[in-house]
């Protein structure tokens, strides 16, 4: 009897001790993390034999049952320094079937760094594909084919007027295409018309004393010079016969009959006459053979200087119209009508069609494998699918560093060469500074021939 009164006691302790058990382990469990609780949760289901919690009892009070599994929970792990979320009580799970762990709740830390992490190899992997595309280009480069950039060049012309007036109308427009020739504008000439018309009349006066000096005497002006050439023949021989006479009474008359006065008289008229006989023979000569050649080439340089004045004058006039040197296109129209013009101030600029090439650049090494008169093909973004022809026509001689406007697949510095690649434009589509790729088909035997 005594045993069967002191069972129920103890049994009451037992049941009383378990009930504190399961208090006692829910407060500590309040104390622990979400992670340590899912992870020891999880781990008492598996195991199933957790370790029971302490329990007061007394030394004389039996040991209690053994805990059933809905009384079972997880030991007490070590405390953390830091508060915790207090876990959600986790339901008893049936026997032998372990219980799901609470499922934890990404913060907005995490989804950062994921995306960020995501972020760095897509762009790893993009630079490395980049690298390796550039390296398998490379790798696929043909020796036999040369590769160069630049852009289209043409000539340029800026037209301005020789002279120094005002504009008086302007013909064309910009975009115009003008023909050799072809009037472009004009300047006012109404003084320049008055020079030219001096000028002129000058040359003419110098030309006619020119001719006159070529033909000479005139017959009448020889005739009269040899009328005066009889008179004074018949004058010389007057007093020749005068002083003969003088001379021969003076003598019969042993001096008598005739002074010594008249005798010299006599002498000084027959000499007077005698020279002037020989001023009109000369003067007769002079008329024959006509105007000295000095006095001819002395004429002939003023008609010239008259004439070069004349030519300077109509070279004004003529200047004063503005005409295109070449077929081109009118790229700039500068100057309008009324303003005034000097040889300093460009009316228009012209750029001509033809030639064009392309400015390109070639490196020192490929240098050997290009030649004048080798044949090119020219392409542009403008006409995709479309390839002018062309040729190499100029390659310098001297090297220069690579220009800033030269687009190129690498850009490396070195000594490059000049080199201008012609073409022909009929269309007119080619437009000054556009760029263009040029290929070059280089035969094996190029490379590294003199």
């Amino acid at each position: 009897m005594d045993a069967k009164n002191e069972s129920p006691p103890t049994g009451e302790k037992a049941s009383a001790g378990a009930m504190r058990a399961p208090d006692d382990a829910a407060r500590q469990t309040v104390s622990t993390t979400e992670t340590h609780s899912t992870t020891e949760t999880h781990s008492t289901t598996q195991t199933g034999a957790p370790t029971p919690p302490a329990q007061a009892s007394s030394p004389a009070e039996p040991s209690p049952p053994a805990p059933t599994a809905a009384s079972i929970q997880p030991a007490p792990p070590s405390q953390s320094p830091l508060p915790a979320k207090p876990a959600a009580p986790t339901q008893n799970a049936p026997p032998g079937k372990p219980a799901p762990p609470p499922q934890a709740a990404p913060s907005g830390t995490k989804k950062a760094v994921v995306a960020g992490v995501l972020i760095l190899i897509i762009l790893a992997a993009l630079a490395i594909g980049f690298g390796l595309g550039r390296l398998g280009g490379k790798s696929k480069k043909d020796p036999n084919r040369l590769v160069l950039y630049g852009n289209v060049d043409l000539r340029q012309v800026e037209l301005a007027f020789n002279n120094s007036e005002r504009i008086a109308e302007v013909l064309v427009e910009e975009g115009d295409k003008v023909t050799r020739g072809q009037v472009l504008a004009r300047l006012d000439t109404s003084r320049i018309k008055a020079q030219a018309a001096a000028a002129e009349a000058e040359a003419e006066a110098q030309q006619a004393a020119v001719q006159r000096l070529h033909h000479g005497s005139r017959p009448e002006e020889i005739a009269q010079a040899q009328a005066n050439v009889a008179l004074a023949k018949a004058d010389h021989v007057n007093a020749e016969q005068q002083r003969r006479r003088l001379t021969a009474l003076s003598a019969m008359t042993t001096g008598r009959a005739i002074s010594q006065q008249d005798l010299d008289s006599a002498k000084a008229a027959l000499d007077t006459a005698q020279a002037r006989l020989a001023v009109a023979e000369k003067s007769l000569d002079l008329s024959t053979i006509g105007p000295r050649a000095e006095d001819i080439a002395q004429a002939e340089a003023m008609l010239r200087a008259n004439q070069a004045q004349l030519d300077l004058v109509r070279r004004q006039l003529a200047d004063a119209e503005l005409v295109a040197p070449c077929d081109a296109i009118v790229r700039s129209r500068l100057l309008e009508p009324g303003e005034m013009v000097s040889p300093e101030r460009p009316v228009f600029d012209l750029s001509i069609e033809d030639p064009k090439w392309i400015r390109t650049y070639v490196s020192e090494p490929d240098l050997g494998r290009i030649q004048a008169g080798m044949k090119a093909s020219i392409s542009t973004d403008s006409y995709p699918g479309r390839a002018l022809p062309g040729w190499i026509g100029f390659i310098s001689s001297v090297a220069e560093f690579t220009p800033k406007a030269v687009q190129t697949e690498e850009l490396r510095p070195g000594l490059i060469y000049e080199i201008r690649v012609f073409f022909k434009d009929p269309q007119d589509e080619m437009r000054l500074g556009m760029p263009a790729t040029v290929r070059l088909e280089l035969s094996p035997a190029a490379p590294n021939q003199p």
